[in-house]
């Protein structure tokens, strides 16, 4: 007797189904998380913006603390990856990269408004909760050797000036950009986001060799 074949289509779905539900619960969590914080952040806001059921939220992730894990890990984490460490695999000139990448900062009131999740969650649950900590410490390293590593190999080049010290400067801006996101966020206004991106531009290129200095 011939086996009923399966409807491959039918299957397809079935298989993506579960990811799609999956990824519904992490960016609707991620939207609650950024509008009200990890702590006020209401479970039956999440469930009904994913337009999924408790039972559900529940198969995927053990707790609230384990999506909120998952949320760092994979929204927030390659957000921020996206954002600084893949453009700077790929720039030619890392004072250039990173002068781009500061300029291409939001300052859409409705983002200065929320500030930045990334060190919004760091000031909210680091305090408070060594998972959330730690897995946000991944990104901050990761963000900073990105920047590290690429001012090096400007150093190497004769791009970058010699007496700079690469993981210094590395964690100065990103204290800068998340600084200026602070005072953005606490005084609502974009002014103060954008008079900070220029003067983080003009930190940048400070930087230069002697010999590699630019015009704009």
């Amino acid at each position: 007797m011939l086996a009923a074949r399966k409807n491959p289509k039918r299957s397809a779905t079935r298989l993506r189904d579960p990811e799609r539900t999956r990824e519904r619960l992490l960016q609707a969590a991620f939207c609650e998380i950024y509008r009200s914080g990890f702590q006020s952040a209401g479970l039956d806001t999440i469930l009904a913006s994913a337009g999924v059921t408790k039972g559900a939220l529940y198969y995927y992730f053990k707790s609230k603390q384990a999506l909120g894990y998952a949320v760092v890990e994979e929204v927030i984490g390659p957000d921020n990856y996206a954002e600084w460490v893949r453009p700077l695999q790929s720039g030619k000139d890392p004072i250039d990269t990173l002068i781009g990448i500061v300029r291409g900062i939001s300052v859409r009131p409705e983002d200065v408004r929320g500030g930045c999740q990334l060190i919004n969650l760091a000031q909210e649950m680091s305090p408070l909760d060594a998972g959330f900590r730690k897995r946000l410490a991944i990104i901050f390293h990761t963000w900073r050797e990105a920047v590290a590593s690429v001012l090096r190999e400007g150093q190497t080049h004769g791009r970058v000036r010699r007496d700079v010290k690469p993981a210094d400067a590395a964690g100065l801006l990103i204290a800068m950009v998340e600084g200026y996101g602070s005072l953005a966020k606490n005084a609502q206004d974009p002014k103060v986001m954008k008079a900070g991106i220029r003067n983080i531009v003009d930190w940048l290129k400070s930087l230069r060799a002697p010999g590699n200095r630019k015009r704009g």
